[in-house]
């Protein structure tokens, strides 16, 4: 089995612990996190690991509003529910929402929703895999690992700018 390392980084949402092991990333992680590890089980912090300066780099350029998407090298734990869960979550366009209904009717289980939620809550790829972009079926914001009010700041960040006069750009 191969070490898990990690790595801090700065970020306009505070800072982010991101994971990885065997050249993939496999957390990123908000300082208070609701399902946060304990440090030493995020394995040695490192620095000049490929991916982890790769992910950093990648996620600069997503809050300077310069990406809408991740290219990197995935794996997250978790189980098969789970895994069709996340990876319908990176197919949610930047700037889009959908409802944990609409997932699980993508991913073909439309009585999901609930189950959804909970697979949602458990992404340990934050930001990476679109949690973020997952609303309740009336249009609010629930609940979010990194706090409601990162999850409206990241969802604000993916909209268009504005002129003066409302227009968009």
């Amino acid at each position: 089995m191969t070490a898990t390392v990690h790595t801090v980084i700065d970020s306009p949402v505070g800072p982010l612990t991101l994971t990885a092991e065997g050249g993939a990333l496999t957390g990123v992680y908000f300082e208070v996190h609701r399902r946060r590890h304990k440090l030493p089980d995020l394995g040695q912090a490192i620095v000049g690991e490929p991916v982890l300066v790769e992910a950093e780099r990648q996620l600069g350029e997503y809050f300077a509003g310069q990406r809408r998407e991740f290219d990197l090298p995935l794996a997250p734990r978790g189980e098969a529910f789970q895994h069709a869960v996340w990876a319908q979550l990176r197919e949610i366009p930047y700037g889009a929402t959908r409802t944990y209904g609409e997932i699980a009717r993508a991913i073909g289980q439309p009585g999901a929703a609930q189950a959804v939620g909970v697979a949602n809550g458990a992404n340990p790829i934050s930001i990476i895999v679109p949690c973020h972009r997952v609303i309740g079926a009336d249009g609010s914001l629930t609940g979010y690992a990194g706090g409601l009010d990162r999850k409206r700041l990241l969802l604000e960040l993916e909209q268009p700018p504005a002129d003066e006069a409302g227009r968009l750009f």
